[in-house]
C-alpha cells in the first residue's frame, strides 16, 4: 500500500533546506518563474542572496533589485553557495550545464507550479494525501510507480538526482504503450503550429483516418493553417478546449505559452464532445496549458463512447499528477493508466498515457 508520509519521512523540504542553508542563496534565473520563486521565498522566511544568469544572458540587468551576475562573478563574492534553479529546459547542452553546475555546487529546484499559487508543501500533502495515494493504485507499470514517487519526492525536496533514473524518450511510449495504426482519428488540443501534428505523423509513417487540432493563439493558428496547406481530411479549431463552450480571456501570449489569464484577449472556448459530436476518436493529445482538467471534464462522452488513446500533460498544476488519473478512472474505468518522464529540468514534460 502506497503511503505519501513513508514516502517522504526521510525527506527534508526543498523550502526547509534553503531557509536552513548556511550558504549564500542564489538564484539562477530571471523569468517568471524566479517571480513566483522569490514570492514563495518572501512565504517561508527565506533570503536571497544573488541572482545569476548564464553568461551570455548578463548585461548588468537587474532583477527585483538584484544587478544580475555571471556564476564566476558570485564565486569570487561568496565561495561556495546554493542555487535554486528557476528556469526550465528540455535542451540537452542546458541540462547538461545545469548538472555540471550542480556538481560543483548543491543545486535544488525550488518547485512551483506553471498555472496556479498552489505549492507542493507539507500543508498541500495533508489536504491530498488520500488523493495521491489514491491515483498510484491506478498506475499500469512499476516504471509508471516509479515515475510517480520520483516527481513527488522532487517536487518536496527539489533533488535534481531524482529526474535521470526515471526519464526516458517518447519513442519508448509510443513504441510500448500507444501503438497508433495508420487509421488514427487524431484530436490534437493545443496543437501550436503543427509541431505535434508531425509527431503523430513521424509514429504513423504518415497516414491517419482524419486530424482535429485546436489551437487558440491567433497567431500560432495562422502558422498551423500554412503548416497544414494541402493536408487532406484536417479540420483545424481556432479554439481553446474547455469545460463548457464560452469566451475567456487569453494572455495571447507567443508560442506555446497562450493560456487563461486575467488580462489578455477574449478567445473563444469548446469541449471536446461538442466539436466531434459522436464522431469518433482514436487519439486525443492535450497539452492546454492549465486547462487539463477542464478539458478532461469536457471529453467525458467520448471517453465513455470511444475510449480513445490519451497523451495528456500532467505538470502543469501540481493536482494534475494524481486528479486528472483519478478523474479519468471515474469516466472510465477500463483505461489502462500509464505515467511518464521525458528529458527536462524541472519535472516538466510529465505526461499520462491512458489507453
Amino acid at each position: 500500500m502506497f503511503n505519501i508520509t513513508e514516502l517522504l519521512k526521510n525527506e527534508i523540504s526543498v523550502w526547509e533546506q534553503l531557509k536552513n542553508s548556511a550558504k549564500p542563496v542564489v538564484l539562477y534565473g530571471m523569468g517568471d518563474g524566479a517571480d513566483k520563486v522569490l514570492a514563495a521565498f518572501d512565504r517561508y522566511g527565506i533570503k536571497a542572496s544573488a541572482v545569476i544568469a548564464s553568461d551570455d544572458f548578463v548585461r548588468g540587468q537587474k532583477f527585483h533589485g538584484f544587478t544580475v551576475k555571471k556564476l564566476s562573478d558570485v564565486e569570487a563574492e561568496f565561495g561556495d553557495i546554493i542555487i535554486a534553479l528557476c528556469f526550465a529546459s528540455q535542451l540537452p547542452d542546458v541540462m547538461a550545464h545545469i548538472t555540471k553546475i550542480s556538481e560543483k555546487h548543491e543545486t535544488l529546484v525550488p518547485s512551483v507550479p506553471v498555472f496556479g499559487d498552489r505549492l507542493f508543501d507539507n500543508d498541500f500533502i495533508t489536504e491530498n494525501k488520500e488523493q495521491i495515494e489514491g491515483a498510484y493504485s491506478l498506475l499500469a507499470d512499476d516504471l509508471s510507480k516509479e515515475v510517480y514517487e520520483n516527481i513527488l519526492k522532487f517536487y518536496f525536496t527539489g533533488r535534481i538526482d531524482l529526474l535521470p533514473p526515471v526519464t526516458t524518450d517518447k519513442d519508448e511510449v509510443f513504441a510500448n504503450i500507444l501503438k497508433l495504426g495508420e487509421n488514427e482519428s487524431y484530436v490534437d488540443l493545443g496543437a501550436y503550429n503543427g509541431d505535434t501534428i508531425d509527431e503523430f505523423l513521424h509514429y504513423t509513417n504518415g497516414k491517419y483516418k482524419r486530424i482535429i487540432a485546436f489551437e487558440p493563439n491567433a497567431k500560432n493558428f495562422e502558422k498551423l493553417k500554412l503548416h497544414c496547406k494541402g493536408m487532406a481530411n484536417v479540420s483545424l479549431w481556432q479554439l481553446g478546449s474547455y469545460s463548457k463552450n464560452t469566451e475567456l480571456i487569453f494572455n495571447n501570449k507567443a508560442g506555446r505559452n497562450s493560456a487563461i489569464a486575467d488580462k489578455g484577449v477574449a478567445t473563444k472556448v469548446a469541449t471536446v464532445d461538442t466539436i466531434l459530436c459522436g464522431m469518433a476518436a482514436g487519439y486525443i493529445k492535450a497539452d492546454v496549458e492549465g486547462a487539463d482538467m477542464e478539458t478532461l471534464i469536457g471529453m467525458q462522452k467520448t471517453m465513455r463512447n470511444c475510449k480513445p488513446k490519451l497523451n495528456f500533460s500532467a505538470y502543469h498544476r501540481f493536482e494534475d499528477i494524481f486528479r486528472l488519473a483519478l478523474y479519468i478512472h471515474s469516466v472510465n474505468p477500463s483505461y489502462k493508466i500509464y505515467l511518464r518522464h521525458h528529458p527536462y529540468i524541472p519535472a516538466w514534460d510529465t505526461n499520462l498515457y491512458c489507453i
